[in-house]
């Protein structure tokens, strides 16, 4: 049986995952001047709700770290502290280091303090001196126990009126205090549905919040209170009457229950209103319908902060509606249920729907082989299960697709680390991090993805005084975009920077033996040079470059994903990377073809056409290559056959099978097949563990009679094809 603890631990790391990519967003829209009210609070309460369940776990040193950056986003939001440059560096700083913390504490590690002393002083500093709190500032757990003795409680910073001098303030307490005489009575009605306990909220940190910013009197009503033999655990009967002196507006005491909006029944009343006396009324009404609230059991919050919020109470048991008069939170409408599931799970409710697909094609298949009429009843069964399958299939790869922003989030932090080291001003500007792509694919991009930003800072972007000379802006940008083009995803890194300085790399791949000296190379070719294994225009070592490790490195992990990088630089404008991946490593549509007695798989979102040529359509191109005339255009010509060593190049190409095959940066070619045998569904099988990379083959399947067929990769076939399709001209060149 599972420890309940570990689960709701466990849910504490995801939920401080979503609230630190909350607080990143939050960051990121101040660094882009919107400094309003609202994005400083979402930033605020991202980090004071990391700090309430991190002292909830014991979790010292975050709460410790919260507790400070939390003091200096509080003097942000209340205008004692001006948000400029500096201090949204600060505090980007303090959020990967709270990413850092959070990492740390869920692999049940601490991280050095020297790490942290020094953002530590800088917060201090900033906010002048403050005490911005140490680990024993923060409640504990004694602190927080109250006994059920009669209804008296005692809550940290929430003092009851002092009998003898009828003052319940200690020294200090006026510091969150504009002016004694601004205060105010402020009526605070607070009553918690069961759901709000259910998500793990405690009433106690409501209420000890309220008195940051007043003089509380608090009663608590006890009268609804069942006998204990009759109690039920699921109904919740305790609501609380406090009223606050206090300077603070209505707005500022709404946000401290924001967290538990639609959680429960509150009302803020103002002086010189009626408030209703609804909520005794409510408690006893819940008490005469005692009821055990309908729950759903596979139900757990899993995406945003937002999605912890329950649906309000059974309509049998809301509360009347207050007055027009009080301020009132109402429950929003009820968010999408969702549930967090183990990726284990997922992967293997992937690979069986894998083998579903391949039995389904074998099912397919016997039924064409029997001769059966295509007009009976199981024929038309089969064809509802081909769409049932290709549904089942969809809704799967929609599970375990994942937008890009959380990658791109972590690319921010690379920029801003890199441009340190090297001195320079980087921003980075992101585009399309709403789009989606296998969970998978997006683990295994994070590693090659960090060397091409490193390498835009440290060799893209030119230095400060450089840029200036050319009269560029002394601040460099990087852009990182995302974006779905022909059944692919198409990333992109891209620097304003200088370019490819394509002689100094051709001199650098010949004094280190890649290439012959005097060898004449295209652009192209020389920018292609970067990929080659220990090439590396650092003339130095340093924290980010010169080990000629990188580039080569990137295009095996890309290569590895089934996908593909280019480049595209111009001189003293910047240079851009391009890369192409599929969208899930599982399933693709594809066309089953034949060449000779082999069947291959051509990936279908490759094919823009097919054709079947004409005597006059193939034109000699050179010694032993040929060319096909595409309407307005000629592309080349390439035996499949010949290609893959199946065969040697045809005599004649009339009435030959074409597809014609498009890359994302419009090169084209036409693939000569002899045979197109079905367009189908195909589960994909990895050969980069037992083979290796093997040109021109992305990967493997097992088609519906059981045969394994080879998927091919269109791009890396051409780059690595000959264009051999005279017989005569190669036997010649051949000897």
């Amino acid at each position: 049986m599972s420890d309940p603890m570990l689960e709701i631990r466990a849910s504490f790391f995801v939920e401080c995952e979503e609230l630190l990519e909350a607080l990143q967003d939050a960051l990121q829209s101040m660094s882009d001047g919107a400094n309003d009210s609202e994005t400083i609070n979402v930033a605020f309460r991202a980090v004071h709700s990391i700090k309430g369940g991190a002292g909830a776990f014991g979790l010292d040193q975050l709460v410790s770290f919260t507790h400070s950056f939390e003091t200096a986003m509080d003097e942000a939001r209340s205008d004692r502290l001006e948000i400029g440059r500096e201090v949204i560096a600060l505090f980007f700083q303090c959020a990967d280091a709270l990413s850092d913390l959070v990492r740390a504490a869920r692999e049940e590690t601490t991280l050095s303090n020297d790490a942290l002393e020094g953002l530590l002083g800088q917060l201090t500093e900033l906010v002048g001196g403050k005490e911005t709190g140490d680990a024993e500032d923060a409640p504990t757990d004694e602190d927080l126990e109250f006994q059920p003795t009669g209804i008296s409680l005692d809550l940290p910073g929430l003092e009851l009126p002092n009998p003898e001098t009828g003052d319940p303030r200690q020294e200090g307490d006026t510091d969150r205090l504009a002016s004694e005489d601004l205060l105010r009575p402020v009526g605070i009605r607070f009553a918690p549905t069961p759901e709000l306990y259910s998500s793990g909220n405690e009433p106690v940190f409501l209420l000890t919040a309220l008195a940051g910013f007043g003089n509380p009197t608090t009663a608590c009503t006890i009268s609804t209170l069942p006998d204990l033999e009759t109690y039920d655990g699921t109904v919740s009967l305790l609501s609380w009457d406090v009223t606050l002196e206090t300077s603070a507006d209505r707005d500022i005491l709404l946000d401290i229950f924001d967290f538990v909006d639609g959680l429960c029944d509150l009302k803020i009343t103002d002086p010189g209103e009626q408030p209703t006396e609804t909520a005794p009324q409510n408690q006893a009404e819940r008490t005469e319908n005692v009821e055990t609230p309908q729950r759903s059991e596979a139900v757990i919050s899993a995406a945003k902060p937002e999605a912890a919020k329950a649906s309000p109470p059974p309509k049998e048991h809301a509360p009347k509606e207050p007055e027009k008069t009080a301020q009132s939170v109402q429950p929003q409408s009820s968010p999408a249920a969702t549930v967090r599931v183990d990726l284990d799970r997922i992967d293997r409710l992937v690979n069986l729907v894998g083998e579903l697909v391949i039995n389904q094609a074998m099912l397919a298949q016997s039924f064409g082989a029997s001769g059966l009429s295509g007009n009976t009843k199981i024929a038309s069964g089969l064809d509802e299960f081909q769409q049932l399958t290709r549904d089942i299939q969809d809704s799967v790869m929609m599970i375990r697709a994942q937008p890009v922003k959380s990658l791109f989030q972590r690319m921010a932090r690379i920029v801003r680390e890199s441009s340190a080291d090297v001195g320079k001003t980087v921003r980075l500007v992101t585009e399309g991090e709403a789009t989606e792509i296998d969970k998978t694919v997006i683990e295994r991009l994070a590693d090659p993805l960090t060397h091409m930003i490193r390498n835009a800072v440290d060799h893209g972007l030119e230095k400060t005084e450089d840029r200036e000379a050319a009269g560029k802006p002394a601040e460099g940008i990087v852009t990182l975009t995302a974006a779905h083009r022909s059944g692919r995803v198409l990333i992109e890194v891209a620097d304003d920077g200088g370019g490819i300085n394509r002689a100094r790399v051709k001199a650098i791949a010949e004094d280190k033996g890649l290439i012959p000296p005097g060898q004449e190379l295209s652009d192209g070719e020389i920018d292609n040079l970067l990929f080659l294994p220990g090439f590396s225009t650092a003339s130095s070592v340093s924290n980010i470059s010169g080990r000629g490790v990188g580039m080569d490195v990137v295009k095996n992990a890309i290569g590895a994903l089934g996908g593909r990088i280019s480049i595209l630089s111009e001189t003293g404008i910047g240079t851009t990377f391009s890369i192409s991946l599929p969208l899930t490593l599982a399933v693709l549509d594809g066309m089953v073809v034949r060449v000779r007695s082999e069947t291959l798989v051509v990936p279908l979102s490759a094919i823009s056409e097919t054709l079947s040529l004409k005597k006059t359509d193939a034109r000699p191109l050179g010694p032993s290559t040929q060319v096909v005339r595409v309407r307005d255009s000629f592309v080349p010509l390439i035996d499949l056959g010949a290609e893959l060593g199946y065969s040697t190049p045809r005599e004649n190409y009339e009435g030959a099978i074409v597809l014609l095959i498009s890359h994302e940066d419009g090169d084209r070619a036409a693939l000569v097949v002899d045979e197109i045998e079905d367009q189908r569904q195909v589960v994909i099988k990895g050969l980069q563990d037992s083979y290796g990379h093997v040109p021109g083959v992305a990967a493997a399947t097992i088609l519906g009679d059981g045969q394994i067929a080879l998927i091919l990769d269109p791009a890396d076939l051409l780059a690595n094809a000959t264009g051999h399709s005279r017989p005569a001209l190669v036997a010649t060149g051949t000897g």
